[in-house]
């Protein structure tokens, strides 16, 4: 018995020896009483939160606010900014876009924090507490957020460095990429994603699924001509028994005058547990709501009411008895909400591409707006509509730059904004110093896009009978002419796109992965007509952000190097 006592002591103190001559094993700090990546990443819950901060991430950089959003949209063949603000808004490319702006900063920085938060979730799954079904959805929804950052690097700045791994220390030797090969790292991502995520007929409202993963897979294989790829994948978006177009009245407003476009996107009817069959990734907000991101009590969230709709209530016509005919706060009714007319649609969005067909859906007076009626009581004009007048309210550059012009409804919600808002109920006028958000979940992909998409890679393969088809489909929803093969070429591709996705479409992302950003936009943007160059100073270069200075500058172990044009600024 003594000799047993004696070698369990003896055992245990070399063992004791062992761990004291382990120094690593001291130094590891694991903290027990606060939250780190050490303690941070174990069970399924863990990276599920990390997933959900993902989801906000990147609906910040696509879809919250009044700036970065929006980017995506002004000083395009789209719109333009209409307040004569220079060095903003692209009010001027030349002051906008430098390496230094904001512009090019923001963008590279907040897809870099996406792929940073991805890069961590992947390198963690080893040592989680989850079953493999669990790492294995972890895992394709961290790619597909990889992916889709990488997809819209390449589009906006060309090769960017690809980095897959977690970074722990300072890293300053960073080398760019070339752009097939972010691509390609993208296409690589997204193609494991699509395999592995849900169908969408499980996922939750805005969860993502494995359709969204290859509807952006087409894209990015259009990019890389791949063209049998890209129609591969749109298909399996189009095929999938559980989407299709919506093609009857539907929603929360079904019963009121207007069309099943107009219904897309009123206020509740955007996702599919409302029978929304043609949403594939929407966005989701609530007001008042935590996470909801919408508050009654500041401008928050999607800000396309507040820079596209026009501002009628500053026109200073006055009507014969001296009584303004528009109410002097925004109101929730088609004169825009509480629109401050900032984004001007140019005149190939508002006239041009209806000439194919004026009678299309998406150009009725529920969709398309271009007259509204007098909503003051208290003047005689009450009721009439401003065409009537309309001489008197063409006095002046901003009458019909800002105060009115035509406008895509689904930027507000009429009649449907939030009872919190309202100044005066009755009246339906709206608190200015908080309204102007778009009061519904946003269309991050939509069918009607994959469709198009489609028709971009048969164009490519040069099946234009096929494109033609894919392309009617989406016509005849609207009631439209419809193309013949010999008429489809890109830019008709690009007029429908406007067509149906308007001011939903990041068309930045869209003309500069083809190159034709300068093209489309040295064509048809307007600008302001009492600004030098009409504030339109747009050059072959700026078909590519900047890549910003201050990543070259602090990039001291490697060249980091500039895009063409940019070099001197």
């Amino acid at each position: 018995m003594k000799n047993i006592k004696y070698n369990f002591v003896l055992l245990s103190l070399l063992l004791l020896g062992i761990q004291a001559c382990d120094e690593s094993a001291i130094l590891e700090e694991v903290p027990l009483d606060f939250a780190s990546p050490e303690n941070s990443y174990i069970s399924f819950s863990d990276f599920n939160a990390a997933v959900y901060a993902l989801y906000d991430q990147s609906r910040e950089i696509l879809s919250n606010g009044e700036h970065r959003p929006l980017d995506y949209i002004y000083g395009t063949d789209l719109g333009y900014n209409g307040a004569n603000q220079l060095n903003v808004r692209f009010g001027s490319y030349k002051a906008t876009l430098l390496p230094t702006s904001e512009v090019a900063e923001f963008h590279w920085q907040q897809y870099y924090k996406v792929i940073s938060g991805a890069n961590i979730i992947l390198s963690r799954l080893e040592g989680a507490t989850m079953t493999s079904e669990e790492k294995l959805s972890i895992e394709a929804k961290a790619k597909l957020f990889r992916g889709l950052s990488y997809r819209n690097l390449a589009h906006l700045y060309g090769g960017v460095p690809l980095e897959l791994e977690e970074v722990s220390s300072p890293k300053t030797d960073y080398v760019r990429a070339s752009r097939v090969e972010v691509y390609e790292q993208a296409a690589s991502d997204l193609s494991f994603a699509a395999v592995n995520l849900p169908g969408i007929a499980t996922v939750q409202d805005g969860e993502i699924s494995n359709l969204a993963a290859y509807h952006i897979l087409a894209e990015v294989y259009v990019s890389l001509e791949k063209w049998t790829d890209a129609i591969d994948a749109a298909s399996m978006v189009i095929d999938d028994p559980n989407t299709a177009l919506m093609t009857e009245r539907f929603g929360s407003l079904s019963n009121e005058p207007g069309d099943v476009y107009w219904d897309l996107f009123r206020r509740y009817n955007q996702n599919r547990s409302v029978g929304n069959t043609e949403g594939i990734w929407v966005w989701q907000y609530e007001v008042d709501i935590p996470g909801g991101v919408i508050s009654s009590s500041a401008k928050r969230g999607p800000q396309l009411e507040r820079d596209h709709s026009p501002r009628p209530w500053s026109f200073i016509v006055r009507d014969p008895s001296g009584i303004a005919p528009f109410l002097p706060l925004g109101v929730s009714d088609y004169t825009g909400g509480r629109g401050i007319g900032r984004f001007r649609g140019t005149d190939h969005f508002n006239y041009g591409v209806w000439e194919y067909d004026w009678n299309d859906m998406r150009n009725s007076e529920y969709n398309f707006v271009r007259d509204v009626l007098f909503n003051n009581p208290e003047s005689e004009w009450y009721g009439q509509k401003i065409s009537e007048h309309m001489e008197l309210f063409r006095q002046s550059l901003d009458d019909t730059i800002r105060y009115f012009y035509p406008y895509q409804s689904k930027v507000t919600t009429p009649g449907q904004h939030p009872a919190e808002l309202y100044a005066d109920p009755e009246l339906k006028t709206l608190n200015s110093s908080t309204a102007g958000t778009t009061y519904s979940d946003q269309y991050h992909i939509r069918l009607a896009e994959t469709y198009l998409l489609r028709a971009e890679a048969f164009l490519g393969n040069n099946q234009l009978t096929e494109a033609a088809n894919d392309i009617n489909i989406v016509r005849s929803r609207a009631n439209a002419k419809l193309v013949l093969p010999s008429e489809v070429n890109i830019d008709y591709i690009l007029d429908e796109r406007m067509r149906e996705l308007g001011v939903e479409e990041k068309r930045r992302l869209t003309l500069s992965r083809l190159g034709l950003l300068y093209e489309r936009t040295n064509k048809y943007c307007n600008g302001r007509p009492d600004v030098t160059n009409f504030g339109v100073d747009v050059e072959p270069y700026h078909n590519l952000f900047p890549i910003p200075y201050t990543e070259i500058e602090r990039n001291i172990g490697a060249e980091l190097s500039q895009n063409p044009g940019y070099e001197a600024d």
